[in-house]
């Protein structure tokens, strides 16, 4: 006869000890990162100095900052240029590669292929393809329409890191995208047909609803991500944000006031405290938005 089972009685810790791995994972590089930004915001800290308690100077200094508002305007613009086409073309890209027809696979894996490459590699060929001695400029030479300054220009140059996100991030909106399309049920759009809808109205009229909470959050996504875009406006502008710094963002602002032997890690802080403010502002306005559409 077989032995009965003892059921051991589980401490009341025992759930604490699965998750404590991830907690102090958690609490070590995002909440106190998060809490010391918070409280060096509002001291006078330098990388070697401790600082001092300066209450809301660090604020009342980024209002008079002309590189604030230099930072400010080229992240919201950056936001403005790079979320409706990061929530329509990977929409379109995911209906082109979503029917199962030969050799469709490797038209997906083309077009994820930049998502996985790393940023400062595909900025370096971005910048040989735009620089004035580059392909880009040679073959509008070659047409007679003579060389652009991609990389010289202050406008130009902002384009062309709005479209190299655009081109980075296409791959990777296109596979949400290929997920909620995959859940639209297909009787929809031969009910549809049947009352002699073309592609565009079932396009409008079935696949947008059907996908509309996905593109919510595609547009919660990419504009949160373009607000904070550093690496590709830093590659193709270099340290000095363009010239005479008018493409600087507002992390890059953080970056160059926060770091070496004489930054001033207090303002750094209270930048980085406003480019959280209006990034969870920016969130709230999409998902607003969307519950008012709905409603």
């Amino acid at each position: 006869m077989a032995a009965p089972l003892r059921v051991k009685r589980q401490l009341p810790f025992s759930p604490w000890l699965f998750a404590a791995p991830g907690l102090l994972i958690t609490g070590a590089f995002v909440l106190y990162p998060f809490v010391s930004t918070l409280v060096n915001s509002f001291t006078d800290r330098r990388t070697l100095v401790p600082g001092h308690f300066v209450g809301l100077a660090n604020f009342r200094e980024l209002l008079r900052d002309e590189m604030f508002w230099t930072g400010l305007r080229n992240s919201t613009l950056y936001v403005v240029g790079v979320v409706p086409a990061l929530v329509v073309l990977p929409l379109l890209l995911a209906l082109l590669v979503q029917k199962n027809i030969p050799g469709i696979t490797f038209f997906r894996s083309a077009f994820y292929t930049p998502v996985v490459a790393s940023i400062v590699v595909v900025g370096l060929i971005w910048v040989w393809l735009l620089d004035e001695r580059g392909l880009v400029n040679a073959l509008l030479e070659t047409v007679g329409i003579g060389r652009v300054g991609f990389l010289s220009d202050q406008w130009l140059l902002l384009l062309s890191a709005m479209a190299v996100t655009v081109w980075k991030g296409l791959g990777y909106y296109m596979i949400i995208y290929l997920a909620a399309l995959a859940n639209v049920p297909r009787e929809l759009h031969a009910a549809a047909a049947v009352d002699g809808a073309g592609p565009v109205r079932r396009f409008l009229s079935v696949t947008v609803p059907a996908v509309r909470s996905t593109m919510v959050l595609v547009a919660a996504l990419s504009s949160v991500a373009a607000f904070k875009v550093f690496s590709e406006v830093y590659l193709m502008a270099g340290p000095s944000g363009g010239p005479a710094g008018e493409d600087t963002t507002l992390v890059m602002l953080v970056q160059r006031t926060g770091t070496g032997l004489t930054g001033r890690v207090g303002y750094a802080s209270a930048l980085s405290v406003v480019v959280f403010a209006v990034t969870v502002a920016l969130m709230l306005l999409v998902l607003r938005a969307d519950r008012r559409e709905e409603s």
